[in-house]
């Protein structure tokens, strides 16, 4: 398992170019581990000052989503894969995507349309960061349309293992020549003035390639059928001869002829895992580890996502299934039934969970049984606590909840925010003389009061930074337990009114096609609500500009169904708001690019460290010679030697050391590109500098470097491309 993942970061890395090619300029992330790393700066979004100040373009943002909603042709399901014969039989993880050329072609198209009639969208786009940003998405978007017409209607990412090794595959048909010269100029530009981390080969090259063995670059190899994207030569060779011999080994197995059923009724993508194969390749003693057993989940069988259209609806799936009848653990979500806890639920929630438990005192002895097996005395003070207050916790108060809970947060606007939580129940006086028992042990005082013929108790929980304060109330044959009295009192109105969720138009319109209100759980979001939250941090207006517009948004509901040998999921959210969508993207995506700027960037400064220990230890080593000149100096001899020696320390692994880096002497790591010069007399180096810049703006925002005195120093700005003196570096901020 640890080598699958492993073995899978290359081609994580191709595919990422593959579908994004923007974000595929810096590497697979961080290897190194980082210590005392520099804390980010909190900043807020990018897009959070204009919409600020001009929240009309927020409307403007919506006016261009509903555009491509109403506008861009998206792909059409496929009811069969030409792909899927073509893997190996130990194939055991599937994902396949539809081709999205000519849809992101349409994007382009429409954005640039929009660009032309709306000044004021014009004028942000061509202004400020986005005058850099802008150009780039564009140029991505008609990057990723230009290599999606060289390509089938579908692209696979598959893995394989048959226990000792693994292998991963991207593969697609070629619908036209030209592709070869297309991916090297391609990686090339986004390489810059560096070496392409990928590979590419046609069928002469690839038969007198030689294998780099542990390098991280992934390989292409493109035949004039198909193309195939590999962790390494060996891989493309054994795939390519099974194209060759039109093998359909795959096709025949329970696993192949699972995922070709997915087909028939039209999929558009699709993802799933053969679950029981890994648990059969996993070691014995994970296998026959008993908790692992009694929890039920050795039986997993296969995992399924699938997105489809069912009804004129786009419905998205997810399913996990079992070799028999689920047990354990796995049996605890209850089979499909009414959700009576929604009827207490505002129709107006943020967001609200519930879920449907079989039986709480069978989840109770499942839970101290595994507990148990690792811990015999493990609920030794439990059963002295019942003793103390004479009372059972599984009898007088699981026994008495019916399984059925749901959760629910209305808002969560400082200081306090409005929630409740609200459980079934069996025996309402029972539950409430257990209450009274535990409170009273707890020495929480509760104060009654009535309205309306229900009885709220609230009390206050200290904790060590405030007090909590808590009211319940039982109605109907069930608790309901809230933030406030106010909250509480809502919920009961809600009930009796007949407004709740259970009962709304947005509730009704979310369950997917040939289901009922009957499930097992459900997972509801107001989309527009979530945005608000998030843009009112830091740009009030407008959140409240959106505020009008929210009782028009759709939700979003995943509802989750039990099987007697599966547990389902499944949305259908036909429609979505523009904006809201907008201003999520605007907070996640410039949060995810610094947090990949500042991956790469805390990778480099562990990369630095490292860099660091080694020399000295390189010094210590070898005093006749003092410092390493160069970074492939402190690696291992590129002939496989294992001795070490001044030429070739074997201190440092992995691309940093790959001999030759490049022609300039840059070897690059996630991201970055690092080089050691050495200041040296008769070969003895007694002082060096060690740059670490990023392979681009998109990889980083700022570059690194240290010397002999071990002090890590930064500089901000573009990538770093003079020459470095180690004075130069010393004049750099230090960053610990």
């Amino acid at each position: 398992m640890q080598t699958f993942s492993r073995e899978m970061r290359p081609v994580i890395r191709f595919f990422a170019v593959f579908t994004a090619i923007f974000f595929a300029a810096s590497g697979s992330g961080a290897q190194v581990r980082i210590q005392n790393a520099p804390a980010e700066p909190q900043t807020q979004p990018p897009f959070a000052d204009a919409f600020s100040k001009n929240p009309e373009l927020l409307k403007e943002f919506g006016n261009l989503i509903n555009q491509f909603q109403r506008n861009i042709q998206y792909p059409g399901p496929r009811s069969e894969s030409r792909l899927l014969p073509l893997l190996p039989a130990s194939t055991m993880f599937y994902a396949a995507f539809p081709n999205y050329g000519q849809a992101s072609d349409q994007a382009v198209k429409i954005l640039r349309q929009e660009l032309q009639d709306n000044a004021a969208f014009r004028n942000w786009w061509h202004h400020g960061e986005m005058a850099t940003m802008g150009p780039r998405l564009e140029d991505a978007l008609e990057k990723f349309s230009a290599l999606n017409d060289f390509l089938g209607e579908e692209i696979v990412v598959s893995g394989a293992s048959d226990g000792k090794e693994s292998s991963f595959v991207i593969v697609a048909e070629v619908r036209k020549p030209g592709l070869k010269k297309y991916l090297q100029q391609m990686f090339q530009d986004l390489a810059g003035n560096a070496k392409p981390q990928i590979r590419v080969f046609d069928p002469q090259e690839l038969a007198t390639a030689v294998d780099k063995g542990a390098s991280e670059e992934a390989v292409i190899f493109v035949r004039p059928d198909f193309v195939v994207a590999a962790k390494n030569l060996a891989a493309l060779r054994s795939f390519s001869a099974r194209l060759d011999q039109q093998g359909r080994e795959f096709a025949a197995t329970p696993f192949g002829k699972r995922l070709a059923r997915e087909y028939q009724d039209g999929v558009t993508v699709l993802g799933a895992a053969d679950l029981q194969g890994f648990i059969n390749q996993a070691p014995a003693a994970t296998k026959q580890n008993v908790a692992f057993q009694q929890s039920g989940f050795a039986d997993v069988k296969y995992l399924v996502w699938e997105n489809r259209r069912v009804g004129g609806k786009s419905v998205s799936q997810f399913e996990l299934s079992f070799n028999a009848p689920r047990r354990g653990a796995a049996a605890w979500l209850a089979k499909s039934g009414p959700l009576n806890s929604l009827d207490f639920v505002s129709p107006d929630a943020i967001l609200s969970a519930s879920l449907v438990l079989s039986d709480l005192t069978q989840v109770f002895d499942d839970v101290k049984g595994l507990v148990s097996l690792s811990n015999p005395n493990a609920f030794a003070s439990l059963s002295m606590f019942e003793q103390a207050l004479h009372l059972s916790v599984k009898d007088d108060l699981l026994g008495l909840l019916l399984g059925d809970i749901t959760v629910e947060l209305d808002s969560a606007a400082p200081p306090k925010p409005e929630w409740r939580a609200i459980l079934g129940v069996k025996d309402t006086d029972h539950l409430q003389r257990t209450l009274n028992t535990l409170l009273t042990a707890a020495h929480f005082v509760t104060r009654r009061d009535e309205d309306g013929g229900v009885d709220y108790y609230s009390l206050r929980i200290p904790t060590p930074k405030t007090v909590m304060s808590l009211t319940y109330a039982f109605v109907d044959g069930h608790l309901i337990v809230g933030s406030s009295p106010d909250a509480v009192v809502k919920s009961v109105a809600l009930h009796r009114s007949g407004g709740s969720l259970a009962k709304s138009s947005k509730l009704l319109a979310s369950v997917p096609p040939g289901h009922s209100l009957n499930a097992s759980g459900l997972l509801y979001e107001d989309p527009v609500a979530v945005a608000m939250m998030q843009m009112g941090n830091f740009a009030p207006q407008v959140a409240d500009s959106m505020a009008v517009d929210r009782k028009d948004s759709s939700p979003s509901a995943a509802w989750i169904y039990g099987e007697d040998s599966a547990i389902r999921e499944m949305s259908s959210n036909p429609a979505f708001d523009a904006e809201a969508v907008l201003i999520v993207a605007a907070v996640a995506i410039p949060n995810l690019l610094r947090s990949k700027l500042a991956a790469n960037e805390a990778s480099a400064v562990a990369a630095v460290r490292t860099v660091n220990t080694a020399q000295a230890i390189y010094k210590a080593s070898f005093p006749e010679r003092g410092y390493a000149a160069s970074l492939p100096t402190l690696g291992p001899d590129p002939s496989g030697a294992r001795a070490q020696s001044p030429d070739h320390a074997d201190l440092l692994t992995g691309s940093l050391t790959s001999e030759p880096c490049d022609s300039d002497g840059f070897c690059i790591k996630s991201g970055f590109r690092f080089k050691l010069g050495a200041v040296c007399t008769q070969r003895r180096c007694q002082e060096y500098v060690l740059l670490a810049v990023p392979v681009s703006a998109n990889t980083g925002a700022r570059n690194f470097c240290s010397t002999s005195d071990g002090v890590i120093r930064s500089k901000p700005g573009a990538p770093w491309e003079a020459p470095l003196a180690a004075s130069d570096c010393k004049g750099w901020l230090p960053i610990q």
